[in-house]
């Protein structure tokens, strides 16, 4: 590694006992490490342990994308924003910086069938993955279904925990299908065990007036808008249908008439 000075030394030691940590080894073994590794042992461990420390990360993150169950996987940046509407004390960096699942927040994002809610939810929860936050992505019928799976097989408690236990649970498709009662109560214990203590995002294309609807309880559906409300902001994903405009169907395109033989 060549001479090097006395601050760049502690630079790299830094840097290795970070990797070295994350890579599950001891206080007592790093520090026999740092006092002992000169020269190219020196130069080889902070190699050694910064491939492996990146190896791990990036295992972990594709291990974290795989358990959060999205349909299909987007990037950030292939997203287009020009028809997204933000809330007044909001920019796109509070959004993509993910400042709202520090703050636990909940955004709703509302838009006709095509504008991009659950792109951009999906989106959002692939930066959450890569930055190490615990993310669960289901549409609001399936989750309704797993919670009464759990409560027959008597591992409801189980399963509210380990959504408990989530920076941020994506519920996609709400207001697709109306919720029976008994999974409207599960859907409410899930939305109050989230209030104030992990982000949600909740794509719809209803507003809050028609959520009621969507439950067997107006007064249970009131409690869950009420919750979600108050740490709540609303995103408003335009009204032009994406998958429209870029369909081979959408008009654009004449289909040739097939000559009779």
């Amino acid at each position: 590694m060549g001479k090097m000075s006395a601050a760049k030394r502690v630079e790299l030691c830094e840097k290795l006992r970070t990797d070295m940590k994350y890579c599950l080894i001891s206080n007592t073994s790093a520090d026999w490490c740092l006092a002992n590794a000169k020269g190219q042992a020196f130069s080889f461990a902070c190699d050694f342990f910064a491939r492996e420390a990146e190896r791990r990360r990036s295992a972990r993150i594709a291990n974290t994308v795989r358990n959060a169950g999205f349909p299909i996987l987007k990037r950030i940046d292939d997203y287009d924003m020009s028809e997204l509407r933000l809330p007044e004390m909001m920019d796109i960096d509070y959004l993509t910086g993910l400042h709202f699942i520090k703050d636990k927040h909940t955004l709703v994002m509302h838009g006709i069938c095509g504008s991009g809610k659950t792109m951009l939810s999906i989106c959002l929860g692939m930066l959450a993955c890569n930055r190490g936050y615990r993310v669960r992505f289901f549409t609001l019928a399936q989750l309704a279904v797993k919670l009464k799976q759990a409560s027959q097989e008597e591992r409801l408690e189980n399963m509210l925990l380990t959504l408990k236990s989530l920076d941020l649970l994506i519920i996609d498709e709400w207001g697709y299908t109306a919720i029976d009662s008994e999974s409207a109560n599960y859907i409410y214990r899930v939305i109050a065990d989230s209030y104030e203590q992990k982000s949600l995002i909740i794509t719809t294309n209803l507003p809050f007036s028609d959520w009621g609807r969507l439950f067997a309880d107006e007064q249970l559906s009131a409690a869950i808008i009420d919750r979600i409300v108050h740490y709540g902001h609303l995103i408003d994903t335009g009204k032009k249908d994406w998958r429209l405009s870029n369909s081979p169907m959408n008009g654009k395109q004449f289909i040739k008439a097939v000559k009779q033989a």
